[in-house]
């Protein structure tokens, strides 16, 4: 059957051309391809002799014989070398089949077949370099084609899937790879032959044929093209990436771990909270490290115990009464699952086989793989395979701090994830043992917050504070487990002569130091008032204890001077802010002295049926804080109006990160602006008005508002220097007890009157002034201009004198003295009279006057 050549047939390689030679030895037909040949036209080639127009000079001899001889019927094939006609000299090598022929008339002719030496030459190097890179390459070579079935295949590809490369013929790509990965490659060949791009670095995945082992290719496509440019097939190098694979793995998991190590040191530790701390550990490793995570800590750890389980290394982080110390879980996190998954070698001991919800309390049996890792303080690599549940393995790893176990981190990859390797283990004890440094630090700090927090508790004054004259209301605030304690402090200090000290400061600094530092300089602010200092005076005694509170063994340090010392420890220089104020309900004055600290805020009332008057910032000279020395500290005295009420705080009321002081301190004199309501209601409406966040800092408001005694709960009286004074004062005395209907206290108070006047006429100077105040206690006092101060002694037996200070002191419920700007004032105080008889002096009481 005769068929026509497709296009890309041989001939359009080795350009096959022909010409004829007459009986006279002329060219008598050219050829189309003769023209392409030898570059002549058929009108310039015809008639021509074809030695003369083609073979050099020093041929042409030859050239001539050989045409005679084939003329005479002789074929001939060879070599001839030809001149191209108008390309300057430029020579060609033509390999000529000649054919004799006959003409009509009987002549002899001649056919001539020529084809070009040199394109004969190219397909022979073109078939060697084909063949050397396709048979010798180190990769799997194939061609594919147009019906996507193996035409060829190289002895690489052979050597990798069995057989002999012709074995491989009419294959198809389903023969040697999965099903899945078999029709992605069927696609790409498909497409490649369709559109002509190329596929460069497609990842395939399968096993060679005999072999369980994963390998990696990487194949590239191209399309093949025959000379006339038809498709005729898709060539595939497939190169083995298995090692490549592996190794770029590798150093995925490394950069990843780097990743979590790195993050783990960022977020891990951010808060000195236990369960926060744990819960971070969780937030890292889940789903970047595993699947699934939970963390265990002891139970008494978080109770608050001194000595965890785990104190004492290894050999006791899990033993007792055979299994696990108690455990609680605090943290659990999955990417699969809401709820925690059940494993069968994490069932709590004598408990039902299930999941361990978070808080709950529990124990693992001593055979567990969690008791042995708590045992031995080395991890454990749990796998179960053949188990139905989704956990494919789990890595139990004990945390590990100062020596200590702490607690225990659970890290679960579900199947069909990658096992853990032993840069996962490493990666699993690295993370555990930061958190577990973190956890330990939180259960020191958090013991610290609650030494230093009782310790300060215990220092405030205990429930509601009381004071004539003054309707007292106070709440204290400590900062959240997350800060640490502070130094903030206040106080109400009763005074003689029913007056009353306001005090609230603030140790600059935070933790058990600071609570400390705070409760000497409370006791010594309770010391220096009840000597009955001026404000400003305690203040200077404070700020010269508080100087030597830094120094080492007691001793006295100048601060400005360690401030600016290099080598100064700044951790022991003790600074505070402070204001004391003095307030006298007999005369509404109050005397105020600061330490560095904010002012003290006073809302006066309005007229009646008129609101209050704006809340206003007392103008109080801030001196120098505690601890600095150099500077005297100033007093103010201000009349407090019936109904003020007077406010003094700490900076944590009024100051954060979010908003300057300026705007607290409005925000506080807004949040004052109605003081009618009941104090109480005050404070919480203070605290819940203004943006404290609470937990940044601690908070103490002290409020108090003015109500003076009654005029008809004051006898003041005026007596001169003789001695009839002392008669006189006893029935003014008398008297006024017998009015506010304290008949009961008469006797006693004539006797101490009588004592104490004696005594100032006796010892004093200038005018004796005598003063009762009722309140919830009765108190006298004798004033008089002398400076000497009494001194109680004890009396010989021969003195007819020397013991009614004796008697003052057996008598009254407290007595003393202050100085005054004028001179001194002796007093005592008696307990009202609550129906119960008077007690009587013991007799050696009595004896002890001598």
């Amino acid at each position: 059957m005769w068929q026509s050549s497709p296009p890309g047939s041989i001939y359009d390689y080795i350009r096959v051309a022909s010409f004829s030679i007459g009986p006279d030895g002329l060219i008598d037909q050219w050829s189309l391809r003769a023209e392409e040949l030898f570059g002549l036209v058929a009108r310039d080639a015809v008639g021509k002799d074809p030695v003369e127009a083609f073979m050099p000079a020093d041929a042409r001899d030859r050239g001539h014989r050989k045409v005679a001889e084939i003329l005479d019927g002789k074929e001939w094939t060879g070599l001839v070398p030809f001149r191209m006609p108008g390309q300057a000299g430029a020579r060609g090598l033509a390999e000529i089949y000649v054919m004799p022929t006959e003409t009509e008339g009987g002549e002899r002719a001649a056919l001539c077949i020529v084809v070009d030496v040199r394109a004969l030459r190219r397909i022979e190097t073109d078939l060697a370099a084909s063949e050397a890179i396709f048979g010798q390459s180190p990769f799997g070579f194939l061609l594919f084609g147009t019906d996507l079935t193996v035409q060829r295949a190289n002895r690489r590809f052979a050597t990798v899937f069995g057989g002999a490369a012709d074995d491989h013929r009419g294959k198809t790509v389903h023969d040697y790879l999965t099903r899945s990965e078999a029709d992605r490659m069927t696609a790409a060949l498909q497409r490649v032959l369709e559109t002509g791009e190329a596929v460069t670095d497609m990842q395939l995945v399968g096993a060679a044929p005999g072999s369980q082992e994963r390998r990696h290719w990487s194949i590239n496509l191209y399309r093949v093209h025959s000379g006339a440019g038809r498709p005729v097939g898709v060539a595939g190098l497939g190169t083995d990436v298995t090692r490549r694979h592996l190794a770029a793995r590798e150093a995925a998991n490394a950069r990843r771990n780097l990743a979590l190590l790195n993050e783990a040191g960022a977020r891990i530790g951010n808060s000195l909270d236990l369960e926060t701390t744990a819960r971070e550990l969780l937030d890292v490793t889940v789903p970047g490290f595993c699947d699934l995570a939970s963390v265990d800590l002891f139970q008494g750890l978080l109770a608050g115990d001194e000595a965890p389980p785990g104190r004492g290394g290894a050999a006791h982080a899990g033993g007792y009464g055979g299994g696990s110390a108690e455990l609680r879980r605090v943290a659990f996190a999955s990417a699969v699952s809401d709820a925690p998954l059940a494993a069968p070698w994490c069932v709590p001991e004598g408990g039902v086989p299930g999941p361990i919800a978070v808080g709950a309390v529990h124990r693992y049996p001593f055979n567990s793989p969690c008791a042995g890792a708590l045992r031995t303080a080395r991890p454990r690599l749990i796998e179960d395979p053949a188990s139905d549940d989704l956990i494919q393995c789990t890595l139990a790893v004990p945390m590990v701090a100062h020596d200590t176990v702490v607690g225990l981190a659970q890290f679960s990859r579900t199947k069909g994830s990658e096992p853990f390797g032993e840069r996962d283990r490493a990666l699993a004890v690295e993370l555990a043992a930061r958190a577990a440094v973190c956890i330990d630090n939180a259960r020191l700090y958090r013991r610290e917050h609650e030494r230093a927090l009782i310790l300060q508790r215990s220092l405030l004054p205990p429930g509601d504070p009381e004071a004539a004259g003054l309707d007292i209301a106070c709440r204290y605030l400590p900062g959240n487990t997350a800060t640490e304690v502070g130094g903030d402090w206040f106080d109400v200090i009763e005074l003689p002569g029913h007056r009353t000290a306001l005090v609230v400061g603030d140790v600059m600094g935070r933790g058990l130091r600071a609570a400390v530092a705070m409760g000497e300089l409370r006791t010594a602010v309770r010391t220096l008032a009840l000597l009955d200092l001026e404000p400003a005076e305690v203040l200077s005694a404070l700020d010269e204890i508080a100087r030597g509170l830094g120094a080492p063994a007691g001793g006295r340090q100048a601060p400005r001077a360690a401030l600016q010392s290099r080598d100064a420890d700044l951790s022991e220089v003790y600074l505070a802010t402070c204001v004391y104020a003095v307030y006298d309900p007999v005369t509404r004055r109050c005397t105020f002295a600061n330490a560095g600290h904010l002012p003290p805020v006073l809302v006066e009332p309005g007229e009646p049926g008129e609101p209050s008057r704006p809340a206003l910032l007392l103008e109080v000279p801030p001196g120098m804080p505690l601890g600095v020395g150099g500077e005297p500290f100033e007093e103010v005295e201000v009349e407090l109006p019936e109904g003020a009420l007077l406010a003094l705080y700490t900076d944590g009321l009024v100051e954060s990160r979010d908003h300057p002081l300026d705007e607290g301190l409005r925000s506080l004199r807004g949040a004052l602006a109605d003081p009618v309501r009941p104090l109480e209601d005050v404070c919480d409406h203070v605290l819940n008005t203004l943006d404290t966040r609470h937990g940044e800092d601690d908070i103490a408001l002290l409020m108090a508002r003015v109500q003076g005694l009654r005029p008809d709960a004051v006898g003041d009286w005026k007596l001169p220097r003789e001695p009839r004074s002392v008669s006189r004062a006893r029935e003014l005395a008398r008297d006024q007890l017998v009015a506010w209907n304290l008949e009961a206290l008469v006797d006693t108070t004539e006797l101490l009157v009588s004592e104490l006047v004696t005594n100032a006429l006796r010892y004093g100077e200038g005018e004796i002034r005598l003063r009762l105040l009722r309140d919830r206690t009765l108190v006298c006092e004798v004033w008089d201009s002398g400076l000497v101060q009494p001194r109680r002694r004890r009396a010989r037996d021969t003195d007819e004198g020397g013991r009614g200070l004796q008697l003052v002191g057996l008598l009254s419920a407290s007595w003393g003295s202050r100085r005054t700007p004028r001179g001194k004032t002796v007093w005592f105080e008696l307990p009202l009279p609550d129906g119960a008889p008077a007690a009587e002096l013991s007799v050696e009481q009595l004896l002890s006057m001598y």
